[in-house]
């Protein structure tokens, strides 16, 4: 009989345990007067801090209407890692191109360019020894990255603003 309310208990005390965290650790609720354009309660204290709260609205605000526009790689890039003369793993990384507005036609018109240099460039980061042990090192990869961006910006220009790694998996042969 106790072996089988022992989970419920312990289930009940679990959840019980988890409504109280959330309770505890949720947010205070926001000034609502200052939602709706009324001078709120902090405003009057600190006029320093509530221009500083109305540029970054604003800074937010011009950030919303112009958008980056992320454009996916359509496949997944697949390297050999080589060590004396004999294949040792295989690396799958995923990629993303982020650019200004309205780019996403010419980069899927560049997109077999694009796809031959950075190719060339995971070679290359390949054969350096760059997928070699910790490889997810922000270390090891921010040069990547950047030789990366720096390829694609030879043929899409300051459009371009990044290349983003979506995914890197590493499966040893």
């Amino acid at each position: 009989m106790l072996s089988k309310l022992l989970p419920i208990l312990m289930l009940v005390i679990g959840i019980g345990g988890g409504i109280g965290a959330g309770i505890m650790l949720a947010p205070p609720p926001e000034d609502t007067q200052s939602a709706d354009g009324a001078e709120g309660e902090g405003s009057s204290e600190n006029p320093e801090m509530a221009a500083d709260d109305k540029a970054d609205e604003t800074m937010a605000a011009q950030d919303d209407e112009i958008p980056n526009d992320f454009i996916k790689i359509k496949n997944q890039f697949v390297i050999p890692v080589v060590e004396r003369e004999q294949l040792t793993s295989m690396v799958v990384i995923s990629l993303s191109l982020e650019t200004k507005p309205g780019m996403a036609g010419k980069v899927h018109s560049f997109e077999p360019k694009l796809r031959d240099v950075f190719l060339r460039v995971l070679f290359d980061h390949a054969n350096m020894g760059g997928f070699r042990g910790a490889f997810t090192r922000s270390e090891v990869l921010d040069p990547l990255r950047t030789s990366l961006r720096e390829e694609a910006r030879r043929f899409l220009g300051s459009d371009l603003i990044d290349v983003l790694i979506l995914e890197i998996t590493r499966q040893d042969v």
